[in-house]
């Protein structure tokens, strides 16, 4: 396991140059499909420390085996299928989610496909970052980023939000 004390050593808030009263407080979005909870659940151990210090939120069976888990709170929301991806896309729609872990099997069908697909347009369209396995979720909880201040691009939706269907009709009726 020289990985892991190596990782231990290199993430240490002391050996970024921050005090733990300096870190920010993340709002992290975990998700997990259910061939892939066991591992989420084992990275979540394994990065306790640091996930202890953000506040959590997770679908339904995910959080729930998170909060037992680790023994941290987790906002606990609906179970992905019954409208728990589409919770937490409202979320991330809200500006109150700052990161999503979702580690989402790629092998497996899943009936709920569409909500994961607007899920992570959500957090794309609205710049959040998104973690998909461990090598990903790894890099992204140990980056400098991930404990300081970082004013991540805000898209700006206004002329979409505003658009208009005259001119909408108008173009249509170009067209045709």
């Amino acid at each position: 396991m020289a990985f892991a004390s190596r990782k231990l050593a290199c993430g240490s808030l002391g050996a970024m140059g921050i005090h733990p009263e300096q870190q920010i407080r993340r709002r992290i979005a975990l998700i997990a499909h259910d061939n892939k909870k066991t591992d989420l659940a084992e990275w979540a151990r394994f990065n306790r420390a640091l996930l202890a210090r953000h506040e959590l939120c997770a679908t339904g069976t995910t959080g729930q085996l998170l909060g037992s888990e680790l023994g941290l709170p987790v906002t606990c929301l609906r179970s992905g299928p019954l409208g728990g991806d589409q919770q937490i896309g409202a979320r991330i729609a809200e500006g109150d989610v700052d990161m999503l872990i979702f580690f989402w099997d790629p092998l497996e069908p899943h009936p709920h496909d569409p909500d994961v697909k607007a899920l992570l347009r959500l957090a794309v369209a609205w710049n959040i970052p998104v973690a998909c396995n461990r090598a990903s979720a790894d890099y992204m909880i140990s980056s400098p980023l991930f404990i300081r201040r970082y004013d991540r691009l805000q898209p700006d939706f206004t002329d979409y939000a505003t658009r208009g269907w005259a001119a909408m009709a108008g173009s249509a009726d170009q067209v045709a």
